[in-house]
């Protein structure tokens, strides 16, 4: 594995670090060797892991739980639905 250890990252750097990772990813998904997706994801977790250890009581917002995700999804087709009611049959 390359890179500095998580651990003796500062904060900063740790983001940095994640930002990077984080804007990568799709592209090694689509067009890296395995090695490369394996270092890929070895790495991040190991990102992601000292992130969550250093903030283990972050904001989590209720948007981003399977609970909002089904009042969205709800909002969604309720949306879709007054439109739909409120067309124009002459459309």
């Amino acid at each position: 594995m390359t890179g500095v250890e998580p651990g003796r990252l500062t904060d900063q750097q740790l983001m940095k670090e994640l930002e990077t990772i984080h804007r990568t990813r799709h592209d090694t998904l689509l067009y890296g060797s395995n090695d490369a997706l394996r270092a890929h994801n070895g790495r991040m977790a190991q990102l992601e892991g000292e992130y969550l250890r250093r903030h283990p009581r972050r904001l989590i917002a209720a948007s981003r739980t399977r609970d909002g995700a089904r009042i969205r999804e709800m909002a969604v087709r309720e949306l879709g639905t007054a439109e739909h009611q409120g067309a124009d049959p002459a459309r």
